[in-house]
């Protein structure tokens, strides 16, 4: 079609064809932009910014099948029109190289319940805000846009007007409210408030300005809460009009609800459906408790992300395609293309490559490891996938239980040297060749990665060098001999001493594992190596049991900013790599039970809150975080090994899958990359 002419009209602009009718949009892709300008954030825009910018006025077309989707979610009205779906400003992306077409079933892998989910999840996830591919931009999501006040302590969402949960029911600035007041503020749900709810161990107050606008007003400044909502599984927000009708503050009659649906209480509803955690793949009620099905009044809390789940077994999850979601293409067709997902448990690594050399699977890369790279690249063609090899963020790191329930190995993990001897037993140029096919970087754990420009570059390596003659000249220092003359060193006690390595593929390879024993072996520590399920590993860790930690550890600076938990006990949370169990009680039970941790530990828990609130890129902002590094690192908590790539695997019929910037779950994995324009071509 030929423009004769363009007016503006109320904001937009209207092109008016000779024919008199406005035009349509162009399908403007990343790969080609069709002349339209980037607006204020790549690669996405506000409907009526859109238009602006492409001179066009937008129409909606919806998937032919969302009618039959919708009757999958079970208690799910009729769907009224699309126009009455989406919100006014429904956010338009452009996908990366096409416009899709409608259909398919996207096939996952994870590893259990709850134990590798967090990759398939990241494929239909959103949050207020997000990272832009780029990794460095932050852009709206679920939010339509955001405020800082000057100095940081009040940030202010702009929501979406006529935004719906899944249910067709309003979301409003409320359900940001009922989250935090009712939900993560709540003891009888969350025991302890998470850090990214507090600043610097105090709450935030959050107020509701009108339906689209709510403020966080902080009692500190705390510029990186933003990023936390850019980067985190923990949603900034639930249904007060599903979750508030058993919440006792919402409804006078939550618990006579409950208890007409066969429960308790109220409280027992919501831990059925929410459980008490921000974590949103715990089971739903039809696996916890299948006899109450019939009489709940969803399978599953109302969701604002692109799929909502239909099924749930102890065998896997099934998905379909959220008929309110409220993003579309530049050409005006309501997202997700992909009619449904199917997520299939599998926790044996073979099995988990066999079916993906089998092409059994379209996307995956959690679990997967630098040691599974040769067998992926070489059936790469035969099953008709791509492997992408992206650096990591975290590394594999290595710790010692220095609050062991077992007090004579407490006395011994809680030396510095000897945590210093086993990192110089520590072949790490061996682990770089041999488990990582020469593709790492030997780097000490520190805390920060990448290494912002305040770390001194000492302790990148700090105690990495090989050296066992001093590792065992410090094992013999402080009593670490072989009392009984088998050829391995006993406790002081004069009981064995041996580490019992317990490892997940999720968290370690276990050739990396297997190196370590023989390294600490020949320095006359003895191990032995079990691989466990990832719930049996994390079930360990909690409850105090393991000897050694064998884990992913790290995270970037924007992520530390407004997260505290890499440097206050234990260290991280439940699903990553925990350490000082008895000094977390302390900390968290004010000194009444638990161990009381040493000097350093108090420090690192006084910086970070204030390295938090403090301006980056100020003379007291780099001194805070120097100090934390050098806290972090000379105390040896955690060893590293090597920075390292990782494969991401995805089917060569999934479109519109980018290059990743990285392999790593600290920016949520598939999140930047707009996973909801992906689609099936077969």
């Amino acid at each position: 079609m030929k423009r004769s002419s363009t007016i503006l009209l109320s904001g937009t602009a209207l092109c008016l064809l000779s024919t008199g009718a406005f035009a349509a949009c162009p399908a403007v892709t990343a790969q080609d932009m069709m002349g339209v300008s980037e607006g204020k954030y790549p690669l996405q825009y506000e409907r009526a910014e859109f238009e602006e910018l492409a001179g066009c006025t937008m129409e909606f077309s919806e998937n032919p099948a969302i009618a039959e989707l919708n009757g999958m979610i079970r208690n799910n009205p009729d769907l009224p029109p699309l126009a009455e779906r989406l919100p006014e400003e429904p956010l338009v992306v452009a996908p990366y190289v096409s416009i899709g077409t409608y259909g398919g079933t996207f096939d996952a892998l994870s590893n259990a319940t709850e134990a590798g989910t967090s990759d398939f999840l990241s494929t239909r996830h959103v949050n207020l805000v997000r990272y832009s591919d780029d990794l460095e931009t932050i852009v709206p999501n679920v939010a339509r846009d955001w405020s800082w006040n000057d100095d940081f302590t009040e940030l202010t969402f702009y929501l979406r007007k006529g935004h719906k949960w899944s249910d067709g029911e309003p979301f409003t600035a409320e359900d940001v409210k009922f989250w935090y007041d009712n939900l993560a503020l709540d003891p009888n749900i969350n025991e302890k408030p998470k850090d990214y709810v507090l600043v610097g161990g105090e709450r935030m107050t959050v107020e509701v300005i009108d339906p689209e606008t709510v403020v966080f007003k902080l009692p500190a400044p705390k510029p990186g809460l933003l990023a936390h909502f850019a980067t985190s599984f923990a949603q900034g927000f639930q249904p007060k009009h599903f979750l508030g009708q058993f919440h006792p503050d919402i409804n006078p009659e939550a618990d006579a609800l409950a208890q007409s649906l066969g429960f308790e209480n109220g409280y027992a509803v919501i831990m059925a459906y929410y459980g008490n955690s921000d974590w949103t793949d715990t089971p739903s009620p039809m696996l916890n408790s299948p006899d109450k099905v019939a009489n709940m009044p969803a399978d599953a809390v109302p969701t604002l992300e692109s799929f909502f789940v239909v099924r749930d077994t102890t065998e896997g999850r099934h998905y379909v395609a959220n008929p309110y979601f409220f993003m579309v293409d530049t050409a005006g067709n309501q997202l997700p293309y992909i009619n449904e997902q199917d997520e299939l448990y599998a926790n044996d690594q073979e099995v988990r490559l066999l079916k993906l050399v089998n092409g059994e699977a379209d996307y995956k890369a959690q679990s997967l490891q630098l040691s599974d790279v040769p067998l992926l690249l070489e059936n790469q063609e035969k099953g008709d996938y791509t492997i992408q090899l992206k650096p990591k963020i975290a590394m594999h790191a290595i710790s010692f239980n220095i609050t062991s329930e077992d007090e004579a190995k407490r006395e011994v993990f809680g030396d510095l040297r000897f945590r210093e001897a086993m990192s110089l037993a520590m072949n790490r140029e061996e682990i770089n060749q041999v488990a990582y096919f020469g593709q790492g970087t030997v780097q000490q754990y520190i805390g920060f990665s990448p290494a912002p420009e305040f770390v001194d570059e000492k302790w990148l390596t700090y105690a990495t060098e090989f050296d066992p003659e001093r590792a065992n000249a410090l094992l013999d220092e402080i009593g670490l001999v072989d009392a009984d003359g088998d050829g391995f060193r006993d406790l002081p006690n004069g009981e064995p001493l041996v580490l019992n390595l317990q490892f997940a593929t999720q968290g370690i390879a276990g050739q990396v594992v297997e190196l370590l024993g023989q390294n600490w072996r020949d320095v006359g520590i003895n191990s032995t190596v079990k691989e466990v399920t990832p719930d049996e590993y994390r079930s360990a860790q909690s409850s105090n049991q393991l000897d050694v930690g064998l884990w992913e550890k790290s995270q970037p600076l924007g992520i530390i900013l407004g997260n505290n938990e890499l440097w206050v006990p234990p260290f991280e949370n439940y699903f990553g790599h925990r350490t000082g169990m008895l000094w977390a009680e302390w900390v968290d039970s004010e000194g009444a039970s638990g161990v009381e941790p040493p000097d350093y530990v108090k420090q690192l828990i006084a910086d970070i809150n204030a390295f938090q609130s403090t301006p980056s890129g100020t003379a007291e902002f780099a001194e805070i975080g120097a100090r934390l590094v050098e806290n972090m690192t000379s105390n040896l908590l955690f060893l590293g090994t090597a920075l390292t790539p990782d494969p991401i695997y995805s089917r060569n019929v999934l479109k519109n899958v980018p290059e990743f910037k990285t392999a790593s779950y600290e920016y949520y994995r598939t999140f930047p990359y707009r996973p909801q324009q992906w689609f099936l071509d077969e």
